[in-house]
């Protein structure tokens, strides 16, 4: 099996509007995918159709290598959690996972405790409510709530989302978890590239209802490149003389720093031959493009909300 979820030309249309349009999607076993794009782009609205949630206006997907009514039997091995945990707010972790598992027909000893121990709940009281709960404890049961009946893969909309800077750190260590330690395919969307860009093997660009890019991790890191950044207090003094020494295409950001796609091998040259001229140097380092602004070049814009 090459994939184990494909989309052909995936398209939802609400009114006049194309929510997603002709999207084609190719996950592989085992990977962390993020969907990538701001609010609006459609990612909800794929991840939805993908989990048979919202039906496609057309187009089709495959699930582990089937499509049609064998792929509609496949659904029981996607968990989901999209927009926020349905939870019972009076009832506690253990008695919503309970639930989950009686209505699936779920019912060995000790399952809900191990649920509740993979998402770091095995410590909440039985007798809380989540309603009581923290937002990032919310999501963590949510999540717990997906792995009910062991999915082979689960679809997270946005889990980090709100979360404070510990609650990221737990939700990114407990998703590369089920990825390295169960094997579990995951797709998931974030606007905090940066935290996804530490867990995601693939990557998918979704902008105004179309998917622009698919990449891998790899593939990223090759396109990112490295430049590097240069700070004097003489600009045009130093464009002249990198040009000199051959470097050309040194391009100059707004901030008033020089980036060179070029010479990285040389900046020892370099730095020596801005000094013997005269010419204050007040930083010289290696820099890499990052996933958030690779994606802002991609799609045009001026911040990833």
């Amino acid at each position: 099996m090459d994939y184990i979820l494909e989309t052909n030309n995936l398209t939802k249309v609400y009114g006049q509007k194309e929510a997603a349009k002709d999207v084609n999607l190719h996950i592989r076993e085992g990977q962390i995918y993020g969907l990538i794009g701001r609010n609006g782009a459609g990612k909800t609205t794929v991840m939805r159709m993908i989990s048979g949630l919202s039906k496609p206006t057309r187009g089709s997907y495959s699930l582990f290598g089937k499509t049609g009514l064998a792929m509609q039997m496949q659904l029981k091995n996607v968990g989901v959690l999209i927009e926020h945990p349905g939870l019972y707010p009076r009832l506690s972790a253990y008695e919503n996972l309970k639930i989950k598992c009686i209505g699936m027909g779920i019912r060995p000893r000790g399952y809900v405790e191990e649920l509740l121990k993979t998402v770091g709940l095995e410590n909440t009281d039985k007798k809380k409510g989540a309603a009581s709960y923290s937002l990032g404890m919310r999501q963590r049961l949510g999540i717990a709530l997906a792995l009910v009946g062991d999915p082979k893969m689960i679809i997270l909309d946005e889990p980090i989302n709100g979360l404070d800077p510990q609650g990221i750190v737990e939700v990114r260590e407990m998703v590369s978890r089920l990825r390295d330690e169960r094997g579990i395919t995951i797709m998931i969307s974030s606007h905090i590239l940066d935290e996804l860009a530490k867990v995601a093997d693939a990557y998918g660009v979704i902008h105004e209802g179309t998917l622009l890019d698919e990449f891998t991790a790899e593939e990223l890191h090759e396109r990112c490149g490295q430049s590097l950044v240069l700070r004097t207090d003489d600009a045009a003094g130093t464009l002249q003389i990198l040009e000199n020494m051959g470097l050309q295409g040194t391009k100059r950001d707004p901030d008033g720093s020089l980036r060179l796609a070029q010479g990285m091998e040389r900046a020892k040259e370099i730095s020596k031959a801005i000094v013997n001229a005269g010419i204050g140097l007040e930083e010289i380092y290696l820099r890499t493009k990052t996933l958030e602004e690779y994606y802002l070049g991609m799609t045009g814009g001026e911040h990833n909300g």
